[in-house]
């Protein structure tokens, strides 16, 4: 589907970040993807199946969450991939001050 990794931060104009740095950008990258997507769909389910989704995730069972997702929303992959593409313009026109911020703070 897609990676979280250099390659990644090359394509947002991060490719300059110290390695503590890009862990960190990707690990926000990544938290801030679960998130959107989690609310984006948890505007599309019941209750029922909001509760039943929030066992999964409660217990940290990622396994079963997603083969719950894929057979209540098959079109969950769409939205995961609408949100990255969002995040990404969002990342890259922001790419220049992250940058400037980080090489800040290696200076301090």
């Amino acid at each position: 589907m897609f990676k979280l990794d250099d390659n990644l931060l090359q394509e947002l104009g991060l490719g300059a970040l110290q390695p503590a740095d890009k862990k960190a950008m990707l690990m926000h990258i990544y938290e801030t993807l679960e998130m959107r997507v989690g609310m984006t769909l948890a505007q599309q389910m019941t209750e029922a199946q909001l509760t039943e989704f929030e066992g999964f995730i409660d217990t940290n069972d990622e396994p079963a969450a997603l083969r719950w997702l894929e057979s209540n929303f098959p079109g969950y992959k769409q939205v995961v991939a609408d949100e990255l593409e969002k995040l990404k313009g969002e990342i890259k026109s922001q790419a220049p001050q992250i940058i400037a911020a980080s090489q800040h703070q290696d200076q301090e």
